[in-house]
């Protein structure tokens, strides 16, 4: 993998982490307690933009070039 793709994967993961604090200190500053319903917004955000990212620069290292062609 080269550095512009780490550097992208990083950003992207940091942007998603920053938004998951901020939505979790309103939540805190709005005196709502953490459950589980208001945890699954989180949960399912990081699955949708982490399994694609993962899909994309980790399990396909090969960059979708079949062997043999």
């Amino acid at each position: 993998m080269s550095g512009a793709k780490i550097f992208r994967l990083i950003c992207i993961i940091l942007l998603w982490v920053l938004v998951c604090v901020w939505y979790v200190d309103r939540l805190i500053q709005s005196n709502t307690e953490l459950n589980l319903r208001t945890l699954f917004p989180i949960i399912a955000s990081g699955v949708i933009i982490i399994v694609p990212l993962y899909k994309k620069y980790v399990k396909n290292v090969d960059n979708g070039q079949k062997k043999g062609k």
